[in-house]
């Protein structure tokens, strides 16, 4: 009989320590390993339609803001175009009135001119000044009005005399004792005159004759 070794078989098994702390070894070389974290998502991001309406409202906004600065500019340049007119319409008023006021003056040496002319006085040097005084004048936009014969108008004339006259049908200029000016449509003097009036009971008198010459004509009244 043989004598059995003590411990051989724990001695000659083979152990399965090495696998077993192979394995061991790799989990927790797995576990030692950090994990690799997720990517976190990016704070505030917005889905797509969201920025859609975003970007539209800004849009709105931007659309309204021009149209009102629009409005601004539009209102400012009527506002200019009316401050030009009325300057302009201003400087042309006080041109005028500085015109009016300058003629006006001259007027009298404008009458004791015309008075020359119809004494035959204006001769010489003296014509030539005048029809340059009266020339400048003109230029100037002055205008001389009033004739005999012209129906009287108390808006441009002022009787200064006054008669009857057989041979007028209407209150009318028979003399101009001084000329009237204006300058356009503004009188700066009207013209004066002496003006006739038919003779009272004329115009009945006139139409008592055409009366009788249309029933001589048509011949006489229908005799009964």
């Amino acid at each position: 009989m043989t004598e059995e070794t003590p411990g051989f078989d724990e001695q000659n098994e083979p152990t399965d320590v090495s696998s077993g702390d192979n394995g061991d070894t790799s989990e927790a070389a797995e576990s030692a390993e950090p994990k690799a974290a997720p990517a976190p998502e990016k704070e505030g991001a917005a889905p797509a339609g969201d920025a859609t309406v975003a970007l539209t409202a800004q849009l709105d906004q931007m659309r309204t803001a021009l149209n009102e600065r629009t409005a601004d500019i539009q209102r400012l340049q009527a506002e200019y175009q009316n401050y030009r007119r009325r300057v302009e319409r201003d400087r042309i008023t006080v041109k005028e009135i500085a015109v009016a006021n300058l003629l006006t003056e001259l007027l009298p040496v404008l009458d004791d001119i015309g008075r020359a002319r119809e004494h035959g006085e204006l001769v010489g040097g003296f014509k030539s000044v005048a029809e340059s005084l009266e020339t400048v004048a003109a230029k100037m936009g002055l205008q001389q009005f009033g004739k005999e014969g012209e129906p009287f108008d108390p808006t441009i004339h002022e009787a200064l005399m006054h008669s009857y006259a057989p041979d007028v049908t209407e209150t009318t200029c028979v003399a101009i004792l001084q000329p009237g000016y204006r300058i356009g449509e503004r009188t700066i003097r009207p013209a004066r005159v002496a003006v006739a009036e038919p003779q009272p009971g004329a115009q009945a008198a006139k139409d008592a004759d055409d009366a009788a010459a249309d029933d001589k004509e048509s011949g006489g009244p229908d005799e009964g």
